[in-house]
């Protein structure tokens, strides 16, 4: 290395004195530029492309000269990322300009180093001393905490010490007859379930369309992925619907409902909030639950299903852990005790932890709190917000662990990889992030579409497709952001539906399925070609939230596979056990 060092710069001091290169001096050029050109932190493959093709940048392939690219440094503001961990000499931009002819079979003129040389001196006797300009109080104070590693270093612990688990005192106020299965499972088939609510947008249907009245269970067949059959509720038992949750074995589908029922069986203004249990194969109610808050997110957990919510009575928990078999709320955690507002939570393969998504409060009243600053922050109101971070829960002592603050504002999906090694937030401020979960140190921040939501890791884990939803900027969001997970940069902007929530990698580990509020609709895709293969229509266009996969054995017992927190029942793409349907 250090010989052929030597010989780079013996042959750039010979082109400073207007010599041309020989060809043993290009080669070392080329040799040098492939290095810089495939640098992991602010190398030129990571966005024109390991050819230099182009891919989030445009191609190379027309030869710039280290000119054109001092140039692109100064008025590109995406080339920051370069010049602060690249940093290339005039050496280093003469080497890469080589290396990128040879990519583009471009001809290799020993004259040109030379005439590069001569084109920068030129070009540096152009700039100018940096201009100063004056900087307000409000402005240095600014500086003082802009950058993320402050926040890092300023982090103080939020929740309480030692465990945090609170109870509730959750009561059955609703019982009904199952009534007659909807449909019959065949043994050694999968199938998918999906709740459905009535806030699709009419502004993106069909003229004349109107929202359905009442939620509805829909199921359907995994392989064709055609609708079996649905249930619509009675109006009196509607709430907005956020998501799909189903006991482990398949057996109950839950669903948000509305207050506790005065007697007359219409909710109760100042009842507590309430939770549906439906029987999987009759698609109905038959029991109505008292949990304290509105319910939002539910995943198996366990033997037993994990939920966060929405807004909280005074005795609500933020999550909380659900018993199918006794229809009680166990128990969870309270907002206050974990000094700020949980918003979504998320188990890690083997149910060892959990990541609760953490807002600060003060922005709004009680759970709004970070959706009305975000919204702010869109709305140009808000310049900066307080740091948002990831609480780690150990769900056997329910002690916080540890807390890494984000990048990034409103984090509100997580995935965790099969290795435990990383966690990727996905930030209603547009960007995501690959944190590193022994010390939450952040390897990359991206940017994605407008608002994005939920997320999932494709079967090998190397992409992290992102449901780009417009979430808090207002926006009909319809693309779905795909991310090479290694270097943290966009490779595809796939077509989507308005307002796309949730992405779920399917257990066959073929097919990403998307779910579309505005629309109504399921978008499946293919994970591998990115081909749009599937539109499939909810129910009167209900407004689609989350997804459940239920496997049935060849005896006919079912069990939950995939839903929206993890794979389940031994099914796994990620560690190469998909099922195969």
């Amino acid at each position: 290395m250090l010989n052929r060092s030597c010989a780079l710069i013996f042959a750039l001091t010979s082109l400073a004195a207007g010599h041309a290169a020989a060809q043993a001096d290009i080669d070392e050029l080329v040799t040098r530029g492939e290095e810089l050109f495939n640098t992991t932190v602010g190398g030129c493959a990571t966005c024109h492309g390991p050819t230099g093709e182009g891919l989030v940048g445009p191609s190379l392939h027309f030869g710039p000269s280290p000119a054109n690219i001092v140039d692109q440094f100064v008025a590109n503001p995406v080339m920051i990322v370069v010049t602060e961990n690249l940093n290339p000499t005039d050496d280093d931009l003469i080497a890469i300009s080589m290396y990128i002819r040879s990519l583009a079979g471009l001809e290799l003129d020993p004259a040109l180093p030379a005439q590069w040389q001569s084109e920068l001196v030129a070009l540096a006797a152009l700039e100018t001393e940096e201009q100063e300009f004056r900087r307000t109080e409000y402005e240095l104070a600014m500086e003082r905490v802009q950058r993320f590693e402050t926040v890092q270093e300023t982090w103080e612990r939020r929740a309480n010490e030692g465990s945090v688990w609170s109870e509730y005192p959750s009561r059955i106020v609703g019982r009904w007859d199952a009534g007659e299965p909807k449909f019959t499972p065949e043994p050694g088939k999968t199938y998918w379930y999906e709740n459905i609510g009535t806030t699709s947008s009419p502004a993106v249907l069909f003229s004349g369309y109107t929202p359905p009245t009442k939620n509805a269970l829909v199921v359907g067949d995994a392989a064709t992925h055609e609708i079996i059959a649905s249930y619509h509720i009675d109006e009196n038992l509607r709430s907005v619907v956020h998501t799909s949750a189903m006991s482990p074995d398949g057996r109950w589908a839950y669903m948000v409902g509305p207050r506790e029922p005065n007697a007359d069986g219409t909710p109760d203004p100042a009842g507590a909030w309430t939770m549906l249990k439906l029987d999987a194969l009759t698609l109905q109610p038959v029991l109505q639950v008292t949990i304290g808050a509105r319910l939002h997110h539910g995943q198996v957990f366990r033997d037993k299903v994990l939920f966060d919510t929405f807004v909280r009575d005074p005795d609500g928990l933020g999550l909380f852990l659900y018993d199918p078999e006794t229809d009680e709320v166990l128990g969870g955690i309270r907002d206050v005790d974990m000094g700020g507002f949980i918003y979504t939570v998320w188990p890690d393969h083997d149910y060892e932890r959990i990541y609760a998504m953490m807002e600060p409060a003060g922005y709004a009243p009680g759970r709004s709190t970070g959706m009305r600053s975000i919204t702010r922050l869109y709305e140009g109101e808000y310049q900066a917000l307080r740091p948002f971070w990831i609480a780690v829960i150990n769900p056997d002592t329910w002690e916080v662990e540890a807390e890494y603050p984000i990048p990034g504002y409103r984090p509100n999906w997580a995935v965790i990889d099969s290795a435990k090694e990383h966690i990727y937030t996905i930030n209603s401020s547009s960007n995501a992030s690959k944190i590193r979960l022994s010390d939450g140190e952040v390897i990359w921040t991206a940017g994605t579409g407008i608002g994005p939501y939920g997320g999932s890791l494709n079967a090998d884990e190397s992409e992290l497709w992102i449901a780009d939803k417009g979430e808090a900027a207002h926006h009909l969001g319809r693309t779905i952001t795909v991310i090479d997970t290694h270097e943290g940069h966009a490779t595809h902007s796939l077509y989507g539906a308005y307002k796309v929530d949730h992405v779920l990698l399917s257990p066959n580990g073929k097919e990403m399925w998307a779910t579309s509020n505005g629309e109504g609709r399921i978008y499946v895709y293919d994970a591998e070609s990115k081909e749009l293969i599937k539109k499939i229509d909810m129910p009167g266009n209900g407004d689609a939230h989350g997804l459940i996969w239920v496997h049935y054995d060849d005896n006919g017992e079912p069990v939950v596979v995939r839903d929206q927190g993890n794979f389940h029942g031994g099914t796994n793409p990620f560690l190469g056990r998909p099922l195969d349907y």
